[in-house]
């Protein structure tokens, strides 16, 4: 890549190249440097602004999904007018906007554990901006293994954190959490919310953290864990260190080859979930829970989802949040029947195999959560 600059350039630049530690060389590494963003969301928007505007000379989108209403009040890189519209093309219309020397490199599909080495090898730096454990791992052990820098960042609620991975000597994201939470017991964005403005926190906190690595300037954030309360404005530092037994990073690494993490929470969109058949002989549609409650059927609906889910919509029924569930089951009457949902039938199929495990014989998972019942039948 060319990395001598025009005049347009120079003065784009001048402020930052002003830095002593920047300089122009330091620009020069910039326009020279490849940065891979993986989603393109609420991480994602931020992060990519402030690379291509930073000069950053090549940047990747991955992102499969598209433009929802939902997204656009924190994934500041959409607009209402591309409602519907592929993410990575947005993405690349905004960033050429913000930076016409930058070389927006867009890649429509789901990071999977067959494309992680070829979407990955040709960049630098790999910036995390997923939302799903499944994909989280992966991203981890493909840096790992290709020997690429992870900046990470996760957000839930008002909180969020952020750390690089990868680097030589350094843990991994598998050093900090070695193993996936069961599948429903943590909700995502979607299901508990996420603080519009949080995002856009960690977000540049992961852009920094890669321009610094281009740069090879300042402490990059390895070895450390920074946490950010956004209700208390409060950062804190936890430290990470290199666990030896680690299987992707450890003295003798398991984990040679690409695999998706069999049992995390997964990236299926609600949508997916809506449309698809039955998973296990307990699940029930929402035609079969409509004609129940119409029949005047003796059934107990059982609401898992968080309060504030609860209070945006809900069909009645009792309220027991999946994170309370397993301290309060054993006030539930073991011979009613259950037909038990949250927001997309992932909280409540883990609701359901605890109530069985513990004797309820007659419990059902809604399936689809309510988002199949707002799609069949309209608000509640």
């Amino acid at each position: 890549m060319n990395t001598t600059f025009d005049r347009e350039e120079l003065q784009r630049y001048s402020r930052q190249i002003t830095l002593p530690p920047v300089g122009v060389a330091g620009q020069e590494k910039l326009k020279a440097a490849s940065v891979l963003v993986i989603g393109a969301g609420g991480l994602g928007s931020p992060a990519a602004m402030y690379l291509a505007a930073a000069g950053v000379g090549r940047l990747g989108i991955v992102d499969a999904d598209e433009v929802d209403l939902s997204n656009l009040h924190r994934q500041i890189i959409h607009s209402s007018q591309r409602v519907g519209k592929s993410k990575v093309d947005s993405a690349a219309a905004t960033l050429g906007a913000i930076n016409p020397h930058v070389q927006i490199e867009p890649h429509p599909v789901r990071l999977t554990a067959e494309n992680a080495r070829e979407l990955i090898t040709p960049y630098d730096v790999v910036l995390d901006g997923t939302d799903n454990f499944a994909t989280r791992y992966l991203v981890n052990d493909a840096c790992v293994l290709l020997g690429k820098p992870n900046c990470y960042g996760s957000i839930l609620k008002f909180e969020g954190q952020a750390a690089v991975f990868g680097l030589a000597g350094g843990p991994c994201y598998r050093c900090l959490y070695p193993t996936p939470p069961q599948a429903g017991f943590v909700p995502n964005c979607a299901e508990a919310g996420v603080f519009g403005v949080l995002p856009g926190v960690i977000g540049t906190i992961q852009a920094t953290e890669a321009i610094k690595l281009i740069l090879g300037i300042g402490e990059p954030l390895s070895g450390r864990l920074l946490t950010y309360d956004a209700l208390k404005m409060r950062f804190r530092q936890l430290q990470i260190v290199r666990d030896s037994y680690c299987p992707v990073c450890g003295d003798d690494p398991t984990i040679r080859t690409l695999e998706e993490v069999a049992g995390a929470c997964s990236a299926t969109p609600a949508s997916a979930t809506i449309s698809a058949a039955s998973q296990s002989p307990w699940d029930v549609s929402v035609d079969d829970l409509k004609r129940r409650i119409d029949s005047g059927d003796a059934i107990t609906i059982l609401d898992v989802r968080e309060p504030a889910e609860f209070e945006i919509c809900n069909i009645g029924g009792t309220l027991i949040p999946m994170s309370v569930l397993p301290a309060r089951f054993r006030k539930l009457d073991r011979s009613a029947t259950y037909i038990v949902h949250c927001k997309s039938g992932m909280r409540s199929s883990t609701a359901v195999q605890l109530l069985r495990d513990f004797g309820f014989e007659s419990v059902y998972n809604l399936n689809g959560g309510i988002d199949a019942w707002l799609q069949k039948f309209g608000r509640a």
